[in-house]
């Protein structure tokens, strides 16, 4: 465990009040900031403060500092968000630093990071920011000059004048300051961009090679304590009997504390904590039924034929389309339970004191987190604070607050400020996991082939709605019934990257495949075909845009060499989610008779790139996440409890593994979608038809290597 300080919020005010007389740049854009704060401030030595601006802040030897609000657990969201402040404040991009901002929501809406939403989100309101910020530094200067706004603009951290004069942002800043903030500040053409849509360093690149940068696992508070958890190893087990004799004699332990179904050790460090955790005796007992992977094959079966689906969608006469179809084609997908396995497992401190409680961690929902803490402990959440340390990876894990709970319950137990630490093996058999699902999809074909009828019946644990209705090929089909069915089952789950469709994208991208095999059609034609039908002759609501759809899918077929390359064999998939459209083309190639994956072709259309550099390596990252997952992910169960627990029996992607990977980008002018997530949900229907095309087998079930020809060729 380091040693390394972080002070929260008063650190963050350290930072943005610059040395050397540094002060904030006075004004506020969405919120006004509450009296006490700004008093507080303006104690902040050299600082000179009239108001205080959410995002930045200039000292007077021309340093942007600016606080991205959102946290960053690796999609790059500090450098992207202060790419956007800088552009429009026409900064100098070397004279700008980024700081994590702490929980805020009287400055920061929508602090957090999920739901690729966090670009979106803030686009408009990170432009304004840099753009009144930018007017005002102008205005200071033509007044200084006594000269018309008009005859100044502004570049590279100067505002110029038609004379040739020119003031630096740091000789302006405080005189800004001063002025009433202006409204309505028109904010720049994309032609004009000079730092959004440039390949931009990560801005913690430095830090982070020498070992800087702040994680969870790294906070380290003078006095407090370390806590591990026992959890009962299976769903659906409670507490009968607790033996912590040998656990309390452990050298360093504190204390061992009963709380809720959890038994928790208190040690003077982590690995004290840990190890003595081996020595409790705890004895469980099922209050609910305790769930093996051949439970929910049998549930998946009987719930797929039960009478029990909720109807998501229906047009047309689906029943008269069946009727009289020329053809039918019908087929079943399934994947497992997955967890999250971010690096660093989960993690949290908490000091719960009489005056407020003090949160620090990883968190991907800090408002969140401190709602639940409030809620249990009974302190108003404006006593309530959370400072966000880096994350180590999260993938949605994060999104859930259950271990900043746990460490804000044993503080107000402890009396003490605690440091909660869960291994590998808590994470991997005691988490959320990824859902598992089965699909049924049939489709009724006439005479030429033409789909006209379509059903899809999702069957999910704990998934609520398994299905996305209004999702193409919704829309473009005359006749559709998407209905889902749900088993409410004692393992928890939770959002995992790109949830819902990062399955249900692999089953409906292959069962199209399938479509178009017994319609005698090309697997993209099928696809341009059925969204010309939603273009001309749309069916009910159409979840999605016709025309980006349609251009990644032509630029992906265009660039891939669809249908022309030799000794190769290809697969398709297009998809939608989050607001972006991906399109991916699969290369598989034969060597000795073995189907190897070697290059992946992806065209995202995510509206306007901020981080050139950044949308690439989100793409890869997400192609790999996904292709990995796809081939090889697998949580099973027996009687509540998971099999695997650690790496040595789940089994993930390794780096000799990973194809090439080409990315290219549809640059339409758009504002920003999202693009953490998007690029994952196509990948696995792309792989598994090349290795149709390649092998002749068709794969309906996720891991891959599971399945033929997989399961013949590897052992």
């Amino acid at each position: 465990m380091g040693n390394k300080k972080h002070t929260g919020r008063r650190a963050f005010l350290r930072q943005v009040s610059l040395a050397g007389g540094g002060f904030l740049l006075g004004f506020s854009i969405f919120h006004d900031a509450e009296a006490e704060e700004m008093d507080a401030l303006s104690r902040i030595p050299g600082a000179d403060i009239s108001g205080f601006n959410s995002y930045l802040s200039i000292s007077k030897d021309g340093t942007v500092t600016i606080a991205s609000p959102n946290p960053e657990l690796g999609q790059n969201i500090r450098t992207s968000f202060a790419q956007i402040v800088a552009e429009e404040l026409d900064a100098d991009w070397a004279k700008v630093r980024v700081v994590q901002a702490p929980l805020d929501t009287k400055r920061f809406d929508r602090q957090l990071t999920g739901g690729s939403g966090a670009i979106p989100h803030s686009w408009k309101r990170l432009r304004t920011a840099g753009a009144t910020a930018r007017r005002m530094l102008i205005q200071a200067a033509a007044l200084q000059w006594n000269v018309p706004v008009e005859e100044c603009s502004a570049a590279n951290g100067y505002v110029l004048h038609t004379s040739g004069k020119k003031l630096g942002y740091g000789e302006l800043a405080e005189a800004a300051s001063r002025l009433e903030v202006p409204k309505d500040i028109p904010l720049k053409a994309i032609k004009d961009f000079k730092i959004i849509g440039k390949p931009i360093r990560n801005v913690e690149n430095g830090n982070i090679v020498t070992g800087k940068p702040v994680f969870g696992l790294d906070f380290y508070r003078e006095g407090m304590v370390f806590a591990v958890i026992r959890r009962p190893e299976a769903f659906g087990a409670k507490i009968k009997s607790v033996s912590a004799e040998a656990a309390k004699a452990s050298p360093g332990v504190l204390d061992v504390v009963t709380f809720r179904n959890n038994v928790a050790v208190i040690a003077r460090s982590t690995w004290e904590a840990m190890r003595a955790k081996k020595l409790l005796k705890v004895e469980y007992e099922a209050e609910k039924t305790l769930e093996s992977t051949a439970d929910h094959e049998r549930i998946f079966t009987e719930l797929m034929d039960s009478g029990q689906a909720q109807s998501k969608r229906k047009d047309g006469d689906v029943d008269a389309a069946f009727r009289n179809a020329a053809k039918v084609v019908k087929a079943e997908y399934q994947c497992p339970f997955l967890p999250h396995n971010p690096m660093e497992p989960m993690n949290f401190f908490a000091h719960v004191r009489e005056d407020g409680i003090e949160l620090v961690g990883p968190t991907q929902t800090p408002q969140s987190a401190r709602k639940a803490v409030s809620d249990l402990l009974k302190v108003p959440e404006d006593k309530i604070t959370v400072d966000i340390t880096r994350l180590g990876g999260g993938f949605g894990r994060r999104l859930k607050f259950d271990y900043a709970v746990e460490a804000a319950e044993l503080s107000s137990i402890l009396k003490k400020p605690v440091k909660l630490v869960w291994s590998r093996e808590d994470d991997m058999a005691g988490g959320s996991y990824r859902p598992a699902v089965r699909y049924r999809f049939e489709a009724a074909l006439d005479k030429d082939g033409n789909i006209i009828g379509y059903k899809c019946r999702g069957v999910g644990l704990n998934e609520g709605n398994s299905v996305r209705q209004d999702n193409f090929p919704s829309g473009a089909i005359e006749n559709v019934l998407i209905e889902t069915v749900n088993h409410i089952s004692p393992i928890t789950v939770g959002a995992w990257r790109a949830p819902v469709t990062n399955f249900l994208a692999f089953a409906e991208q292959s069962f199209l495949d399938e479509v178009a095999e017994a319609a005698g059609k090309d697997p993209v034609q099928l696809r341009l075909d059925l969204l010309r039908r939603a273009k001309e002759k749309p069916v009910g609501r159409v979840g999605y845009d016709v025309a980006r759809m349609e251009t990644v899918i032509r630029t992906a077929a265009e660039r891939s060499g669809w249908g022309t390359r030799k000794n190769v064999f290809q697969g398709f998939s297009v998809y939608y989610s989050h607001a972006s459209y991906v399109a991916q083309v699969c290369e598989v190639a034969l060597k000795n008779g073995k189907p190897e994956i070697q290059k992946i072709f992806a065209v995202s259309d995510c509206g306007i790139v901020v981080n050139a550099s950044g949308a690439r390596q989100q793409v890869m990252g997400a192609i790999v996440d996904g292709y990995g997952h796809a081939m090889f992910g697998k949580l099973s169960f027996r009687e509540g409890e998971a099999e695997q627990k650690n790496f040595d029996r789940y089994r993930l992607i390794r780096m000799t593994e990973i194809p090439e990977i080409d990315t290219a980008f549809i640059d339409n002018g758009i504002d920003p979608t999202g693009l953490g997530e998007p690029a994952l949900p196509p990948t696995g229907g792309a792989v598994a038809n090349a290795l149709y095309r390649a092998t002749g087998v068709r794969i309906r079930r996720q891991p891959f290597v599971e399945q033929p020809p997989f399961r013949k060729t590897t052992g």
